[in-house]
């Protein structure tokens, strides 16, 4: 099949989120179709890793998109009923761009990666596959009730009710994807539709191999990691209701150990968190290492959806991670199979003090962890998952012309 991407970041380096899923999955599907990329790229630098993508595609079509550019478009968009989220990626050439890339190419079907990108190919009349890395009006509605300044709040509220809106727009495509069945049940109900599916988020075994290092040293017991963008935002209010709610406590109780803050692009207000025992490493160029020196993984958001690549690479890692209730229901599994299940401020410290004080406990969870995530969540089989998808809505499309 000819395969048409259109993504909104360019997708390399694969660190984290959008750029990850679509390098992974890319680079996989290749093997067995003709591959087309349309993306978005914000700095120019980013030219420079067009090789290390190359390989996967045919042809890559490149749309320049400035954060400058971003913010202008988002001015009148607070004055009509077109979500933020959507205006930013909005631009007239990258609708003729895949315009372009569906005739020329002869596409037979296109996945499209994220609520933003819909608005240049809801219209088409082929095969088409809507990719959405969760649901994104859940995300804002969860987020407007954290402790956020007013006016942060108010755009929420107002974002909510258009993102709502927009999200009908998974009605026009043949399947919807999100990677967990909470969101699925979510847009199912709120849109009245039986058209979503379930495609997993996935973690690269190669990259993230225990076995390289001989496995996990479950002796250690000094780390307490945190990974991440750390200009997102879900992160960033995590790691500040970790270090003034519950790190006090762990810290007390267990001297020798120093809280890790591992991520890019970290803002002000969480550079300012740094002291003796809590470390803000700002980019790490092999994250892996991190994780090699954790004792505990800790995943304390309040807010957001779908399912969170920290704890996926915990769990490859043979790391046991503790984790609210945000993201967990994606994963599917029992509490205490790699990922302990704590929704309350004094059980999560209960169950982070706990480990750090079991050498046994940390081994028990993090090989459970590691099994699942080398069975269920590797890049391989969800590639595959996605291409039965594809298979999928290009045979239903054929099946309504006869």
């Amino acid at each position: 099949m000819n395969v048409l991407f259109v993504a909104n970041r360019f997708p390399y380096p694969p660190f984290r989120g959008d750029k990850l899923k679509i390098y992974n999955l890319t680079r996989r599907l290749s093997k067995e179709h003709k591959l087309y990329l349309v993306t978005f790229y914000e700095h120019r630098s980013e030219l420079n890793y067009l090789k290390d993508v190359q390989p996967f595609f045919e042809e890559i079509e490149l749309v320049y998109l400035p954060k400058w550019r971003s913010v202008l478009n988002g001015i009148p968009a607070l004055f009509s009923s077109l979500p933020l989220q959507l205006a930013y990626f909005k631009s007239t050439k990258m609708k003729r761009m895949v315009n372009f890339a569906v005739e020329h190419y002869q596409i037979d079907v296109v996945h499209t990666q994220h609520l933003r990108m819909s608005q240049y190919t809801k219209g088409l009349k082929i095969p088409k596959i809507l990719d959405l890395p969760d649901a994104f009006s859940l995300y804002f509605k969860r987020r407007k009730n954290t402790e956020r300044p007013f006016f942060n709040r108010l755009i929420d509220a107002v974002e909510i009710g258009r993102l709502t809106a927009a999200e009908t727009v998974i009605t026009q495509y043949n399947k919807t994807l999100v990677c967990s069945v909470e969101d699925k049940m979510y847009l199912e109900k709120l849109h009245k539709t039986d058209n979503v599916d379930i495609l997993l988020n996935g973690v690269d075994l190669e990259t993230f191999d225990i076995d390289i290092g001989g496995g996990h040293d479950y002796s250690k017991s000094e780390t307490v990691l945190f990974t991440g963008n750390m200009d997102y935002a879900p992160n960033v209010d995590a790691v500040h209701y970790f270090v003034k709610e519950l790190w006090p406590e762990i810290a007390s109780k267990n001297m020798q150990v120093k809280f890790v803050i591992a991520g890019q692009r970290p803002v002000d207000s969480v550079k300012s968190l740094a002291s003796s025992r809590v470390i803000v490493t700002g980019f790490v160029p092999n994250i892996r290492e991190m994780y090699e020196q954790a004792s505990v993984v800790v995943a304390p958001l309040r807010f957001g959806a779908g399912t969170q690549n920290k704890v996926l690479e915990a769990m490859a890692m043979g790391v046991p991670a503790v984790c609210t209730h945000i993201g967990f229901a994606g994963l599917q599994i029992k509490s205490g199979q790699g990922v302990v299940l704590a929704k309350q401020k004094d059980d999560f410290i209960a169950v982070v003090n706990q480990l750090l004080s079991s050498e046994d406990e940390r081994k028990e969870i993090g090989e459970k962890g590691l099994d699942i995530a080398r069975s269920r969540f590797s890049w391989d089989s969800i590639a595959k998952t996605l291409n039965s998808y594809l298979t999928e809505v290009c045979e239903e499309e054929e099946h309504k012309k006869q």
